[in-house]
């Protein structure tokens, strides 16, 4: 325990000086924040409603899903994790620590965001900060446990910026951030609830914003928690201490993370359409 409390902080130590780390991790999501406040609040003032949350999840996102991946790859292809391995660090130290470190991080960017944001733009604050603060963790939990999956079936550095934007883009679009996801097409709606942002935005909106839901936001917290757990065990499952393994890691086993989401996406009742014009 005493070797992992000293690899953790030695990962975060390694996020402050690591200019990379510290953008994804602090300056981009508080200057996207920014950006979307001056914008998004003259295009459609219901946008202040959710914006913290909707800042908060691109901030995970941002921190674990762009960031996390792409040194653990690096390190894997420097030999770092070999020379790991014949000291004895066991494989969950390697996968949990930086996972661990950059939700630190992106806890406090969210942090910052909830200070300052309805101070800046007049955006509506979480009725239950409790709340809020849980489900960012539960959500950050999810994220850490794709990110590092991702940088387990990742083949090098390029294919992590691949596999992170397969996750980023989409939910940006169809998670229910940047608008209500029942303005979405019911196809789009659908492979929306295919991403944890989906479901971590419909958690935010009941039980710490006060608002209305599509369906029951503990069953939201359900599939993150079980995304993150079947991810976790999915990257200790298929990691690799280096890049000479004649066997790759199964990326039809890695798609296994996604079977929670599937399930509800196939399941879960949409709501009424919010037409459009």
């Amino acid at each position: 325990m005493k070797a992992f409390f000293l690899h953790l902080r030695l990962e975060l130590i390694s996020g402050l000086r690591n200019k990379t780390l510290l953008f994804m991790s602090y300056l981009f999501p508080l200057g996207f924040a920014v950006m979307m406040g001056l914008i998004m609040s003259g295009i459609n003032p219901l946008f202040l409603d959710t914006m913290v949350p909707a800042m908060a999840i691109f901030a995970a996102l941002t921190g674990v899903i762009l960031g996390m991946p792409e040194p653990l790859v690096s390190a894997r292809e420097a030999g770092i994790f070999r020379s790991y391995h014949i000291y004895g660090v066991p494989a969950r130290n390697i996968v949990i620590a930086p996972a661990l470190s950059m939700s630190l991080h992106s806890l406090m960017a969210t942090a910052i965001i909830l200070l300052t944001v309805p101070l800046m733009f007049s955006a509506v604050r979480p009725e239950s900060m409790l709340w809020f603060f849980a489900i960012a963790m539960v959500l950050l939990f999810n994220l850490s446990g794709l990110g590092a999956l991702i940088s387990v079936v990742s083949a090098n550095s390029r294919a992590t910026i691949l596999w992170s934007q397969l996750v980023f883009l989409p939910s940006m679009m169809l998670s229910g951030m940047m608008f209500p996801s029942q303005m979405l097409p019911e196809n789009m709606a659908r492979i929306g609830r295919l991403l944890p942002g989906a479901y971590a935005m419909e958690a935010f909106n009941v039980l710490s914003m006060g608002g209305v839901g599509d369906y029951n936001p503990w069953l939201a917290l359900a599939v993150l928690v079980a995304g993150g757990l079947l991810a976790f065990a999915l990257a200790l499952y298929l990691f690799s201490w280096d890049t000479h393994y004649t066997k790759r890691p199964s990326l039809l086993l890695a798609l296994l993370a996604l079977l929670p989401y599937v399930i509800c996406a196939a399941m879960l009742p949409l709501s009424e359409r919010i037409p459009m014009g």
